[in-house]
């Protein structure tokens, strides 16, 4: 059986993303591997193993085309009402709460947050098949 163990994105500013994804969602860097052209750093937390990569390409200077096939990283939390208040105090460019019902109620609650280079991250309320 497979696990899942990380997901990757590339990134232009190191110390930006970084600080991005520690101060919203308390992500820390757990390796990072410096090589001749390029720079891997993956993050994660006490909630699970499963670790963000940061792609860094030395000598880019351009933003990525996030183009169409990019769909979104998915976090969940326990309180989506109090994450939603400190993101935003935080300065981050984040959507309203959504909430999606179903015949049995409540399916998901959640909103995105955008991290500096224009990826989406869906916040989710634990809740469900979200935990």
């Amino acid at each position: 059986m497979a696990k899942s163990i990380h997901s990757m994105i590339r990134v232009l500013d190191e110390d930006r993303s970084v600080a991005f994804y520690k101060d919203a969602f308390g992500l820390a860097v757990a390796d990072r591997l410096d090589f001749e052209t390029f720079t891997l750093v993956y993050m994660r937390n006490a909630e699970s193993e499963f670790e963000l990569e940061l792609t860094i390409n030395k000598g880019r200077a351009e933003p990525y085309n996030l183009g169409d096939g990019y769909g979104h990283f998915a976090v969940s939390v326990s309180d989506l009402d109090s994450e939603h208040a400190r993101l935003s105090a935080l300065g981050f460019t984040i959507g309203k709460i959504v909430e999606f019902k179903g015949d049995g109620g409540a399916v998901a609650r959640f909103f995105f947050v955008t991290d500096p280079d224009g990826y989406k991250i869906e916040v989710l309320q634990r809740h469900g098949r979200f935990k």
